[in-house]
């Protein structure tokens, strides 16, 4: 019982800095334009085969580690393997802080570019977004567009058509 009371302070805490967040202006991140490394927030619960944004790397001539990625599963088990880093809503922690290891070590980072890839509000991976230090954000429609500067109008499951898009889109910005 403790635990359920718990969780919902944890929750009405994060939503409280989600918004806090929100209503501040986007931090700047002092690096140049051009794209050197990317950043991939994944929704893996409706997206499953995160490995597809390794072909970022050939596509913008990039490094072989210029891409981290990190998906978020409505539950997961610890002790099975996953090949993308896994957050899920049992890492919530107080104040909107995420406590796990790789969503730390994700948000250690400044990105060139961070891709959003949701379809669907989400406190978790909202405060990932939110949390992420990147110089242009890509998401899609349907997610609140303060969290983007590129939106995309696609379906999720299309990343062929997500991938040519977003080339079009950094390159009339000059990004590429």
């Amino acid at each position: 019982m403790f635990k359920g009371i718990k969780d919902k302070f944890k929750h009405k805490s994060a939503v409280k800095f989600l918004k806090e967040e929100m209503d501040k202006p986007a931090p700047v991140v002092n690096r140049s334009s051009g794209i050197t490394s990317v950043g991939c927030i994944v929704d893996l619960d409706k997206f499953d085969k995160a490995e597809m944004f390794f072909e970022l790397v050939e596509e913008y001539k990039l490094r072989p580690n210029a891409v981290k990625i990190i998906g978020y599963k409505s539950y997961y088990d610890k002790n099975s393997p996953y090949s993308t880093p896994v957050f899920s809503d049992k890492d919530l922690g107080w104040n909107g802080n995420i406590e796990n290891s790789y969503a730390l070590e994700f948000l250690s980072r400044e990105y060139d570019l961070l891709i959003n890839y949701f379809d669907e509000e989400n406190l978790l991976i909202q405060l990932m977004s939110i949390k992420t230090k990147a110089r242009v954000r890509v998401g899609f429609k349907t997610v609140d567009q303060s969290f983007n500067d590129i939106i995309l109008n696609l379906p999720l499951k299309d990343f062929k058509t997500f991938k040519m898009e977003l080339k079009k889109y950094l390159g009339v910005l000059n990004e590429i």
